[in-house]
């Protein structure tokens, strides 16, 4: 693939062949590579539902999040390579799950893979929303490229200070980056659309996980959504956050969200009137971390 010859897929623009089998920032070369396809039920509402919403985890990662929660696929690359066809024969197969979605997850390093896949889904009768679920960290050429492939983005907006995104993801310029491909996110499809089930069918989503000690990092980025985005946009904000991988060794991430960490979250939503979303309920215990969900 030509994009592929000098890869500039997203922001590290690591110039390398990956054709030729030359490993860049996010260690993927020419072949996608999935790691889990699944029917997740935990999604928000509107994209899980009943039925589920067909999760396809792609391998590896462009950011390098010491508290990834999926860390063994996009640190480790656990995972196998397929084919184009393969993965749309994926896609199929999901959808005769009778899933709500395809839920393309971290899919970054794979866009154009992805592009020709769906299109091959597309003509054998794909026909359900196309989910694209992201780290947030991608550049503006790449989103265009997905522009009348993807139905619904739902991306994340973990920072509004890059020195936290250096820290802990190993990037640079992060909220600069993340926000100009949240806006074209929103010029291609809009807020959110919903049936008559009051599921997705268009529009973007913008995730946060809040972290603990960092709460003014979370009240930025949901003052920034507030004051330059649509007032109907919808926002998702997780507390779903526990220390996993290299965060444990972190004593400023190395626990759980308290109670009164997420009190003053809720407060400054309700203070800076987000009118559309989801919260989450804080878990008691890491083993709750699967989330649950308020509107």
């Amino acid at each position: 693939m030509n994009e592929l010859e000098q890869c500039e897929i997203c922001p590290h623009r690591c110039k390398i062949n990956r054709n030729n089998n030359q490993i860049g920032r996010c260690k993927s070369g020419d072949m996608v590579k999935i790691a889990l396809v699944s029917t997740h039920n935990f999604e928000e509402p509107c994209i899980s539902g009943n039925m589920g919403s067909g999760t396809v985890f792609f391998s590896n990662c462009n950011m390098n999040c010491i508290f990834c929660q999926n860390y063994e696929i996009s640190q480790l690359g656990k995972g196998k390579e397929i084919s184009i066809q393969d993965l749309a024969r994926i896609f199929l197969e999901q959808q005769e799950r009778n899933v709500a979605n395809i839920n393309l997850v971290t899919p970054t390093s794979f866009v154009p893979q992805i592009i020709e896949a769906i299109k091959i889904a597309k003509a054998r009768g794909l026909h359900i929303p196309i989910v694209y679920n992201t780290n947030g960290y991608e550049n503006v050429e790449t989103i265009k490229l997905l522009e009348g492939y993807i139905d619904v983005y739902l991306p994340d907006l973990k920072y509004a200070e890059n020195e936290l995104a250096k820290k802990y993801s190993k990037i640079y310029n992060y909220f600069d980056i993340a926000t100009n491909a949240i806006k074209e996110m929103i010029n291609q499809v809009g807020v959110p659309k919903f049936d008559k089930n009051g599921m997705i069918t268009k529009g973007v989503i913008i995730r946060h996980l809040v972290l603990p000690n960092y709460i003014e990092n979370s009240k930025k980025v949901l003052k920034w959504i507030k004051e330059n985005l649509p007032n109907d946009i919808y926002v998702s904000i997780m507390a779903q956050y526990f220390p996993t991988y290299n965060a444990k060794k972190d004593n400023k991430i190395n626990r759980k969200l308290t109670k009164e960490e997420w009190r003053q979250i809720e407060d400054f939503v309700d203070e800076i009137e987000i009118e559309n979303g989801f919260i989450q309920e804080l878990g008691e215990h890491e083993e709750e971390y699967v989330p649950k969900w308020d509107i």
